[in-house]
């Protein structure tokens, strides 16, 4: 007889029932051929001897295995091993010496090398230099939590958990129009917006309903490396014009499109990443006329538009457009935290129902209950209220970090004051590298993170954007003391 009792063993502490540990175990003694096909199995009362369970326990998992298809009942005769199963073909772990988390797969299939980027998981004591990201500890945690709570807690919020609109929650549909609508400049109804799961999600749909292969589109020799990809994806020429003090070089734009089919724009307007200037109202109007004139898309990226600290902010290319050429992508998720996966796609209706289609077959719909939640919180002013509050918090942080760039580092460096956002556009001077810089830092416990993606178009501009609204005044020190160590290392090599 089959040794049952030394090769089962129940653990009573674990939350998984016995019978389901029992039906796991049994599988997998016929799996590894321990017990064959046809092998008749113990009697509920023999084996619940054996296992000193009760024997309930053991009909139960029999059961299991019976709806599972792994044994067959034969009246008058007792319970069975299948009879049909097939041997399954595996390698022998133990023999081979082979690590059971499988690390490769057993078929092929297509990579794509644009899309292996590198992150980084926190060590404790590293810093980490980000390209602009809020402070997560600013994050009204306890108000959006009590909405939540209170949405949840709502007699009737079943009818908000089944499958809805494929263009994100309505209520925050109708809100976020009006919000946008005052604060923006924007003229838009529910019908122009398709909720998304952060700006990302909107520059992919958009580049997939806008672009096909071979297709032209213009981005600036300095561009968001994640747009780049998402464009690239759909095998596109992206054609590079230059990007200077006011924004994009709208002229060269102009010259291109006498040339060449151009199916659109991507811009990001307000503070261009990754080097924070603004497109100035001159070139906002010339690159509307050429989408009209010339028939292609803008895609507006407003990626910290609610971010400005020595102006009211300049109103988006979609608050002047009247052709349907803008097609308006933000989010809420850099302005209160990165983990509200809550963005929006802006454009004509048409567009737009195009573009639910799409997303629909990669995400059914977003977060019912964290859209209502949001919806809420737009609509009570705490979104305002946020923006207002930790505004003044990057402000005082910006001032102070490039205060102290200044200070200890401009024989080494050169910057711009950013006039809004949450980075600096930092370049260094030609005798020196970010990859060297990259290297020595983490002798020093600091992550500069890729640098190389800032510079797709390889025209050597030697600079990286650094965030600086992560850091409270403690780390901001802390972290410009790092890079003093660094550089005065860096200084020595290069002498």
């Amino acid at each position: 007889m089959f040794p049952y009792k030394t090769s089962i063993q129940l653990n009573r502490k674990k939350e998984q029932a016995l019978y389901l540990q029992l039906a796991n175990q049994f599988i997998n003694l016929i799996k590894e051929r321990k017990l064959l096909p046809k092998t008749k199995l113990p009697g509920s009362r023999t084996l619940s001897e054996l296992l000193e369970v009760h024997r309930k326990t053991i009909v139960a998992c029999y059961e299991e295995l019976h709806l599972q298809g792994w044994v067959e009942s034969v009246p008058k005769k007792g319970t069975f091993v299948h009879g049909n199963l097939p041997e399954l073909q595996q390698q022998d772990f133990l023999e081979n010496n082979v690590i059971l988390n499988l690390k490769k797969s057993g078929f092929q299939f297509y990579k794509d090398a644009s899309l292996n980027r590198k992150y980084f998981i926190p060590q404790e004591g590293f810093m980490y230099l980000n390209d602009g990201i809020s402070d997560a500890r600013l994050t009204p945690t306890e108000d959006l939590a009590r909405i939540y709570r209170r949405i949840c807690s709502r007699k009737n919020i079943y009818k908000d958990m089944s499958y809805g609109s494929l263009f994100g929650n309505e209520k925050l549909r109708i809100t976020l129009a009006n919000y946008l609508n005052k604060t923006r400049g924007l003229n838009i109804d529910k019908e122009n917006i398709l909720i998304t799961r952060g700006s990302q999600m909107g520059i992919h749909l958009a580049a997939k309903l806008l672009l096909k292969e071979d297709d032209n589109l213009i981005v600036g020799e300095t561009n968001y490396a994640s747009a780049d990809t998402s464009f690239l994806q759909q095998k596109v020429n992206l054609l590079r014009v230059s990007v200077d003090e006011n924004g994009l070089v709208t002229d060269e734009i102009e010259e291109i499109c006498k040339k060449k089919s151009i199916k659109g724009v991507y811009v990001t307007s307000h503070h261009h990443h990754p080097t924070t200037v603004t497109l100035s109202a001159e070139r906002r109007i010339h690159l509307l006329n050429l989408a009209q004139k010339y028939n292609f898309a803008i895609i507006e990226d407003d990626y910290d538009y609610d971010f400005n600290y020595n102006h009211s902010p300049i109103l988006p290319l979609a608050s002047h457009d009247t052709n349907g050429n803008v097609i308006y992508i933000g989010s809420v998720c850099k302005t209160v935290a990165p983990v509200f996966r809550i963005g929006y796609l802006i454009a004509a209706k048409e567009f737009v129902n195009e573009a639910a289609n799409q997303r629909r077959f990669i995400d059914r719909q977003g977060d019912a209950l964290l859209e209502l939640t949001f919806e809420e919180f737009i609509k009570n002013g705490d979104l305002d209220r946020h923006i207002k509050k930790v505004m003044k918090v990057y402000k005082t942080r910006r001032d102070l970090f490039c205060k102290l760039l200044i200070e200890n580092f401009t024989n080494i460096l050169s910057f711009e004051i950013p006039k809004g956002g949450m980075a600096v556009w930092v370049a260094l001077y030609k005798e020196y590298s970010w990859k060297t810089v990259s290297e020595i830092a983490k002798n020093h416990q600091l992550e500069i993170g890729e640098w190389q993606r800032y510079d797709n178009a390889n025209i050597g501009h030697n600079s990286i954007r650094v965030g600086f609204a992560t850091y409270n005044e403690e780390e901001i020190y802390e972290l410009i003391n790092r890079m003093k160590k660094i550089f005065t290392e860096l200084s020595s090599k290069v002498l």
